[in-house]
């Protein structure tokens, strides 16, 4: 077992309650739930790192004297792997800073640990008997309430498992009423851009408007697209995965109902960093992944209006989703039942709530103060080394999360990302970043560099960061470099693999997104 604190999120503990009374609550989901460290062995004390942070194992208490550390200057919560030790080709190791949490946030320790907790009692889900088929059910059901409640769902929403963010938009677009349109924006990543357009067979079409330079004009483009046509559905990034740009979502909900459409967020990246409140903003959807909140084992949701989604096509057809069978016709559930064919992910239902509660734990403000410190030391950090150039999208925009995109002047971006990794033990992400349209607008076609924080981050990764790219433009790669299979990679690379994990024994394959 590891040796962090398990969080008795209230998933398990609701589930194993009503193992015993199943009679549902009556009350809406809870808004804040409390994420509670296990009592204290014998052999070691627990102390809380800051106030609204779960508890953890420690030596002797600390002096009372201690001054906290700034916004930024620590991890706000223990992440997995956190302190890894990778080889760099130079020789030696280096402390994994992990800057690519946009793309896969890694597990929080107490959701890996809640993880192991629950599997002992893993079984198949609903109709069992037994014991643990019982437990495994209540923890799955319970956890609606919990997700829900971590975006501020209303009474009456649903909440459907998916297996990530694109899988909840395209549980939704194949809900859609027939004959139905679509309005997007360009800043979207694919997977708000896709769904939509695979629904031609039932009549419905979607639009791409592109957006304005600035937050307001965009919002402009935003009413006259709305006003140009009847549309059943708008579909907005909460927050970008190029830029971190987050959009005013109260407003952008009035245009959606006052033209008569509904709206529907990718929360993927804001969920993450920022609160979400469908029932405050006026949101009719949201769509989240698991691997971007801190819970990478392999579920997301889509939450949010029940009707569309008990009339929608049903988007897996199989066990489960089914009232009932007959040989030549089928009775299809009601959501979410209907949209959860197949035997669910339980496991990752599981961590996903954990990590729901965890975030909702913190301090009130702690998260964004924690990212705002990190996001403003690294862009001020970037404006200092020549030729690196920071790309924004909308001007304006109230808010930006950790997410930091920019180029080197004469250096691809993918010979950045490999240098920062080989020579510094830096991840980052470099390509298009599954957003094609948008790095077309800006002129970025061959790709960029994205750096990105989470909780887990600290000032001193956005410092090797800013220092390592200093020496990149001052004397160049430290190491010969070379493509393969479209990837820059160490020529006569030294650092050994693991044996499960050596990207040299892998086939040839496509750059997913192109980049």
């Amino acid at each position: 077992m590891s040796t962090h604190p398990v969080v008795a999120d209230r998933a398990l503990d609701r589930a194993l309650d009503r193992a015993v009374d199943p009679a549902p609550a009556a009350a809406p989901p809870a808004r804040r739930l409390a994420v509670v460290p296990p009592p204290a062995s014998p052999s070691s004390t627990v102390q809380s790192v800051s106030p609204g942070v779960p508890a953890q194992p420690a030596g002797p208490a600390p002096s009372r004297a201690r001054t906290a550390p700034a916004p930024g200057e620590e991890p706000l919560l223990p992440v997995v792997g956190g302190e890894e030790q990778v080889p760099l080709v130079t020789g030696g190791t280096a402390r994994y800073a992990n800057l690519d949490v946009a793309a896969s946030a890694p597990a929080l320790c107490w959701v890996a640990d809640h993880v192991e907790r629950v599997l002992p009692l893993y079984a198949s889900v609903h109709r069992g008997a037994g014991y643990a088929s019982q437990v495994s059910t209540a923890v799955l059901e319970g956890a609606r309430d919990v997700v829900g409640g971590f975006v501020g769902a209303r009474a009456d929403d649903v909440v459907v498992w998916t297996r990530s963010t694109t899988d909840a938009l395209a549980v939704l677009a194949g809900c859609v009423p027939d004959g139905g349109s679509v309005l997007v924006l360009d800043l979207e990543h694919h997977a708000n851009l896709l769904p939509w357009r695979t629904q031609g067979h039932r009549g419905v079409t979607s639009r791409v408007v592109e957006a304005a330079p600035t937050l307001e004009g965009t919002l402009a483009v935003l009413a006259d697209a709305l006003a140009a046509e009847p549309t059943a559905l708008l579909a907005v990034t909460g927050a970008s995965n190029v830029t971190g740009e987050e959009l005013p979502l109260r407003r952008v909900a009035d245009l959606a109902h006052a033209a008569g459409a509904r709206l529907a967020v990718d929360a993927a990246q804001l969920a993450p960093h920022r609160a979400v409140d469908v029932a405050r903003d006026g949101v009719d959807w949201v769509a989240l992944s698991g691997h971007k909140l801190y819970a990478p084992f392999g579920a997301g949701a889509l939450v949010g209006r029940r009707d569309w989604l008990d009339d929608g096509t049903p988007y897996l057809a199989g066990g489960g989703a089914v009232a009932e069978v007959g040989v030549d016709d089928v009775r299809w559930a009601a959501a979410p039942a209907r949209h959860e064919g197949g035997t669910p992910n339980v496991l990752g239902v599981a961590a996903l709530a954990a990590a729901c509660d965890a975030l909702q734990a913190l301090a009130g403000g702690a998260l964004e103060a924690h990212e705002r410190a990190l996001r403003e030391r690294l862009v001020d950090g970037l404006a200092g080394v020549p030729g690196v150039r920071v790309h924004r999208a909308l001007e304006g925009a109230p808010s930006a999360i950790g997410v930091v995109t920019f180029t080197v002047d004469g250096v691809a971006p993918g010979l950045v990302a490999a240098v920062l990794s080989a020579e510094h033990g830096i991840g980052v992400r470099d390509g298009r970043f599954c957003a094609h349209p948008l790095l077309e607008r800006l002129g970025l076609r061959e790709g960029a560099v994205r750096a990105s924080v989470g909780v887990g981050s600290r000032a001193e990764d956005v410092d090797r960061l800013v220092a390592a790219l200093r020496a990149l433009v001052s004397d160049g790669p430290g190491w010969e470099y070379a493509l393969v299979e479209g990837r820059w990679a160490p020529v006569d690379d030294p650092r050994p693999w693991p044996e499960w994990g050596d990207p040299t024994a892998r086939a040839a394959a496509a750059r997913p997104c192109g980049g």
